[in-house]
């Protein structure tokens, strides 16, 4: 068993953090597995060196280890654009040029019993997928779902988180209409998320993603690039999300339940554990 976990060095690590970290650590341990940490430094915008040596301190100071060297995806940009010059050779994806206002305005009066939103957000209309956009007007790149799914389907995953588990097989159908067109690339970005963590939990050999089930739906779009890519499928645990006394998930923002905080105050790592519920 090898699993993983891969926060993004954009601000505290929180109890939610500590909780998905914990499980994934723990779960490789008792069976002899590995564990590995992966900063996901994606957005350089937004990552800061500070906030990913906190990260480290904080894994330590909870007893987690990690094996082997971090890995960082800003040290995999060309690994990203690799495999998406790939999938727009064999024409699974197209340029786009919508701002998040475009996509809003084509989606203001919205197909009836059509869902308005996905995993990657609002769900894409489908303005530029038929254009020959040049590169100077494109902002994005975007997987065309339709026919994705003629390539890389049938692909199914194992889930075994509590609230999710089973065999759970892909459609063409539900990811067409309730996934649409999600974004591989931006301008200022070599790969997107959903890109960018499938290539990666392939190169580094993960067996089971634990995450939390927030990303749940998200799998679907993950599947079905592992098997357009001819990479394997991990089996899947999306774990209960840690929420504050309003039931609202826990954000990066919510400095007062920071480890870093909990520390200062004299908390130990068994405090933290017994606060998740470990």
């Amino acid at each position: 068993m090898i699993t993983r976990f891969a926060p993004s060095p954009t601000g505290p690590l929180h109890l939610g953090h500590a909780y998905s970290a914990l499980l994934a650590h723990d779960r490789a341990r008792a069976v002899g597995g590995r564990f590995l940490l992966r900063i996901d430094d994606l957005d350089q915008s937004r990552a800061r060196v500070a906030w990913e040596e906190q990260i480290y301190d904080d894994l330590s100071w909870l007893g987690i280890t990690w094996d082997g060297p971090v890995r960082r995806q800003s040290e995999h940009f060309a690994d990203y654009a690799a495999a998406l010059d790939g999938l727009t050779a064999r024409g699974l994806t197209f340029s786009c040029r919508c701002s998040r206002r475009d996509i809003e305005t084509a989606a203001s009066a919205p197909q009836e019993g059509v869902p308005a939103f996905g995993p990657d957000g609002r769900i894409y209309p489908g303005t530029c997928r038929d254009l020959a956009l040049p590169d100077t007007e494109a902002t994005s790149t975007r997987l065309d779902m339709a026919r994705a799914c003629a390539a890389g389907l049938p692909a199914q995953f194992t889930e075994t988180g509590p609230a999710h588990a089973g065999l759970h097989n892909l459609t063409a159908e539900d990811l067409t209409t309730t996934v649409g067109d999600v974004v591989l690339s931006r301008r200022q970005m070599a790969g997107s998320y959903h890109l960018s963590v499938v290539l990666d939990d392939a190169a580094t050999g993960v067996t089971h993603v634990v995450r939390g089930e927030d990303l749940f739906e998200a799998t679907r779009i993950h599947v079905l690039l592992q098997s357009l890519l001819d990479l394997p499928t991990p089996e899947y645990h999306h774990h209960r999300l840690i929420r504050d006394e309003a039931g609202k998930r826990l954000a990066k923002r919510d400095d007062a339940r920071a480890i870093a905080t909990y520390r200062a105050d004299g908390a130990s790592p068994a405090d933290i554990r017994a606060m998740v519920g470990l």
